[in-house]
């Protein structure tokens, strides 16, 4: 076993979707903490120091080989699942009775215990584990910055396209949330609750396009989008059902649903969360200056 800053001795930890944006994190975080992990992918892809896995949700023959000696489990949910108890249950009950003893799950700041898809995972986890945390992030930075869908449009055209109206969020930073993700896998005690998870403001999608704009010197406008439109957009790349929650989620947002920012970060890790320029100019300048060099 391996000893953590508060001396306390954790064995493996099983950090599922670790090539993915806060299982990668999550991981690094760990491994530099000194920590043994056996890092889950769908194809076992290599992780430097630690143990790669073959893991796939919708595959139970993987479970096993995964769990083999871990005592704590980080759970990122299958993507683009409306139902993702229907194969996650299953697994943590596994997980339970091959020794697992701590389960931080990944949700969302827009659903609630009980709440739809992952909701209904958060609240059976108290009865499946003693210890155990459920991380609820507000939307991710890195939706802009990354490889998700308003990414790629601000590179494609200088457009985020949204049914969130002028409506702020919280948006955090990947890096802070695994670094809630590490604290809550390996501190003394588990939290036992439920963590929304935001950075330092609360920014509409015009913000987001006018820093974007000043850090990149690119053009970026937001454009709204009614809830249908939207949904049927997402529609050609998810399962309908799961593209309506998604739309949801945004009608929401213009409604003010996600207008708050919490301590979360602060408490939890000992440092302020990030703010969405720090972020933007990490990573989108960064892009942009390995791009003018080739």
């Amino acid at each position: 076993m391996t000893v953590n800053d508060a001396g306390s001795a954790t064995g493996t930890t099983l950090v599922i979707g670790a090539t993915g944006t806060t299982g990668s994190r999550t991981t690094a975080g760990l491994i530099a903490a000194g920590h043994r992990v056996r890092a889950a992918s769908r194809r076992g892809s290599p992780v430097p120091g630690a143990q790669p896995v073959r893991f796939d949700w919708y595959d139970p023959a993987t479970f096993g080989d995964a769990l083999a000696g871990a005592e704590r489990v980080y759970l990122v949910p299958p993507v683009g699942d409306p139902d993702p108890a229907a194969v996650m249950l299953p697994f943590l009950r596994q997980a339970r009775s091959a020794g697992v003893h701590r389960a931080v799950l990944l949700s969302s700041s827009a659903v609630p215990e009980g709440g739809p898809a992952v909701g209904e995972v958060h609240q059976a986890l108290p009865a499946l584990f003693d210890q155990w945390a459920v991380l609820r992030p507000s939307w991710f930075m890195q939706n802009f910055t990354g490889t998700h869908a308003h990414a790629l449009s601000i590179r494609a055209d200088g457009t985020i396209l949204t049914a969130a109206g002028s409506g702020r969020i919280g948006f955090v930073d990947a890096d802070d949330i695994a670094a809630v993700a590490v604290r809550t896998l390996t501190d003394d005690r588990a939290p036992n609750s439920d963590l929304v998870l935001t950075g330092p403001e609360a920014l509409s999608h015009d913000d987001i396009a006018a820093i974007v704009t000043e850090v990149t010197g690119r053009p970026v406008v937001h454009h709204n989008l009614t809830y249908e439109q939207l949904r049927d957009r997402l529609a050609a790349v998810v399962p309908l059902e799961f593209a309506a929650l998604l739309a949801d989620m945004d009608r929401a947002i213009a409604a003010g649903a996600e207008d708050r920012t919490t301590d979360t970060v602060q408490r939890i890790t000992g440092r302020p969360p990030h703010s969405f320029r720090t972020v933007a100019g990490r990573e989108l300048q960064a892009a942009r200056d390995t791009s003018s060099t080739r």
